[in-house]
């Protein structure tokens, strides 16, 4: 998942029509692999016309249900966006928070889903998040694949292998897809991930079919679920060990891969995911990943579809992450 040689480190030079098509087969490849995208007749998704990111106290906790994964799908072909049932109810705020001005351009049809959870006093905020809409993962699913490996491995009582850790470094560190690919069939594939994910928690995630890992679907919500395994103070079912092997990978991506959740404050680590559409022309990206801002640890998810670009996707995710921070009354210090 390297980038694109661009002027700036953080975004491909999209300025003509022959060009954006070279750099657009350069992502896929950099960072599709894994996934289904060609002619994938996915409908433009509704815009996001009233934002309103609040501050929501924590849910109670409730015990994970199975997770289904989905009846796999021509290579070809992506089905339509759906929505995963709603989740539980969050209760009434007990701040007001001010409606925030989130708003999409004018005839934009990207779709906007953050959540962040603030690890020092357990506040929370969301937006976009009351119906759990699904997104594709994209690479942030990485995250996801090393949070199943390091379990297969608690589970065996034997330690990665030192292969296995070259792949599992690469794979995070620079998003490599051929490693994960690999580490996709240590796991045990599709029912792998969704066997870690019912330990985990994650109750709104389907595990790509086959090999394409990239089209996991998952709400912001069960991506904090899955960063709380990583970075949180409680129980997790991962091990102290693997908890902090997790953290250094995801803490030395690599630099030019450092944008998204860093927007909301210094950040501890990180994972992205970007996805260009051939049907649609737009691209999915996704930032998650655990900032310092105001003295507080808060972990971010910020998931994105529709967007027109790269760019625009990536300004979409860092208004997200830098608003939900704001909305627990923090201040980034980045």
């Amino acid at each position: 998942m390297r980038a694109a040689p661009a002027a700036s480190p953080r975004r491909p030079l999209l300025c003509a029509a022959a060009v954006a098509a070279l750099l657009a087969a350069a992502w896929a490849a950099a960072d599709g692999a894994g996934t289904a995208d060609a002619a994938d007749g996915r409908a433009p998704m509704t815009a996001l016309t009233t934002p309103q990111l609040t501050a929501i106290p924590a849910p109670r906790s409730a015990p994970p249900s199975p997770v289904v994964p989905a009846a796999p799908a021509p290579a070809t072909s992506v089905a339509a966006p759906t929505r995963a049932a709603p989740a539980a109810a969050h209760g009434t705020p007990e701040h007001a928070v001010r409606e925030l001005p989130i708003t999409l351009d004018k005839g934009s049809h990207a779709a906007l889903s953050v959540a962040a959870l603030d690890l020092t006093d357990g506040r929370r905020a969301g937006y976009g998040t009351s119906d759990e809409p699904v997104f594709d993962t994209a690479s942030i699913v990485k995250a996801d694949v090393l949070a199943a490996l390091l379990l297969r491995a608690q589970d065996s009582g034997h330690a990665l292998t030192a292969a296995q850790r070259g792949l599992a470094s690469a794979m995070i560190k620079s998003s490599d897809n051929q490693s994960t690919d690999r580490l996709w069939n240590t796991i045990g594939g599709t029912a792998g991930l969704t066997r870690a994910n019912r330990t985990l928690g994650l109750t709104h995630t389907t595990a790509g079919a086959g090999g394409l890992w990239g089209l996991t679907q998952t709400t912001a919500h069960d991506q904090l679920t899955l960063l709380s395994a990583v970075y949180g103070t409680g129980h997790s079912p991962l091990t102290a060990a693997s908890r902090a092997y997790a953290r250094s990978l995801m803490a030395g991506v690599e630099a030019d891969q450092r944008w998204g959740v860093s927007a909301g404050g210094t950040p501890t680590g990180l994972k992205n995911g970007w996805l260009p559409r051939s049907a649609t022309g737009t691209w999915d990206i996704n930032s998650i990943g655990a900032v310092t801002a105001g003295g507080h640890r808060v972990l971010l998810a910020t998931l994105s579809s529709g967007n027109s670009g790269m760019d625009a996707g990536i300004s979409l995710v860092e208004k997200g992450a830098r608003a939900a921070v704001a909305a627990l009354g923090l201040h980034a210090t980045t």
